[in-house]
């Protein structure tokens, strides 16, 4: 017999938002005395520490504004709201997978979005 997970829904955050979120899971376990934070819990909670910068309304405008873009659909927008990428290349490595890119003024057009944000 063969145990399938299937995927009930799926939801894109920013990284201000998931920083939020573990960080009423982190208060939650700290309450408890007898629960520790898992490993990876651990992690992931360092990692938006670390790299989250914007509050969640400012992360929240970025990917709506990168959204307006005509060829960015929203997991992208989501990916470079979180990765911020400061050049050309960085840019295009995000697009690497997509079936299409970006001309050079798009790209532009994009990363004076992320300017205005990082």
């Amino acid at each position: 017999m063969t145990i399938f997970k299937r995927k009930l829904d799926e939801e894109y955050l920013t990284l201000a938002e998931t920083k939020e979120l573990l960080a009423d899971i982190e208060a939650e376990r700290a309450a408890d005395p007898d629960r520790e934070l898992r490993y990876e819990l651990h992690r992931a909670i360092e990692h938006v520490n670390r790299f989250s910068e914007l509050t969640v309304e400012e992360s929240q405008e970025f990917v709506d504004e990168l959204d307006d873009f005509e060829k960015i659909d929203e997991p992208t927008a989501y990916k470079i709201a979180n990765l911020k990428p400061a050049n050309r290349d960085e840019l295009r490595a995000v697009f690497a997978q997509e079936r299409y890119s970006l001309s050079g003024d798009e790209l532009d057009e994009v990363l004076d979005v992320v300017a205005r944000y990082a």
